[in-house]
């Protein structure tokens, strides 16, 4: 039998909408979750999460 689980928002904890299987894997992909309201870039193999943090805009100079 091939394990599941329910995505978990890296914020609030809080169970999302989404489930994943153990075969899963996912890459840059856009988690939202209801409860908070927020769109977290994650990426997930063998029922591993990791957080993707985005560098901030840098400014253009002329």
């Amino acid at each position: 039998m091939i394990a599941r689980e329910w995505v978990r928002c890296p914020i609030c904890s809080n169970k999302t909408r989404d489930r994943i299987r153990e075969d899963t894997v996912l890459i840059n992909y856009p988690l939202y979750c209801p409860k908070c309201k927020q769109e977290t870039l994650i990426e997930a193999k063998n029922l591993k999460i990791t957080v993707i943090r985005e560098p901030d805009a840098k400014t253009q100079s002329r």
